[in-house]
């Protein structure tokens, strides 16, 4: 995979990882780290962190298009990375994704 430019869309992953999975973490390098998700057939992807204490949301469980961090329970909306729910006050990043091919492709 090459160096992600932010002003094009960058192949990330193949729709043949979403086989066994509905999440998949695209590391950019440093602290740059997104989640990818399938929920109904489309393609989410927003910061792989929690606004609230930094945890991982990589392990959280999926309901509808919502996600829950494993940590202290505060939902994120997987479409748009706004929180949905105490402790966190802050959204996460969300990011433009869409599919080419057989090909995932994230506008970072």
């Amino acid at each position: 995979m090459s160096e992600v430019n932010t002003e094009e869309w960058a192949a990330v992953a193949d729709l043949d990882d979403f086989k066994d999975t509905d999440r998949k973490l695209i590391d950019l390098g440093g602290e740059k780290q997104i989640g990818l998700f399938k929920v109904e057939g489309g393609y989410y992807a927003i910061d792989s962190w929690c606004s609230h204490q930094k945890m991982s949301l990589m392990e959280g469980p999926v309901t509808g298009h919502e996600i829950m961090c494993p940590l202290h329970g505060a939902r994120f909306d997987l479409k748009t990375g706004q929180h949905l729910s105490f402790p966190a006050v802050k959204p996460v990043g969300s990011y433009q994704v869409k599919v080419g091919g057989d090909q995932i492709l994230l506008k970072p």
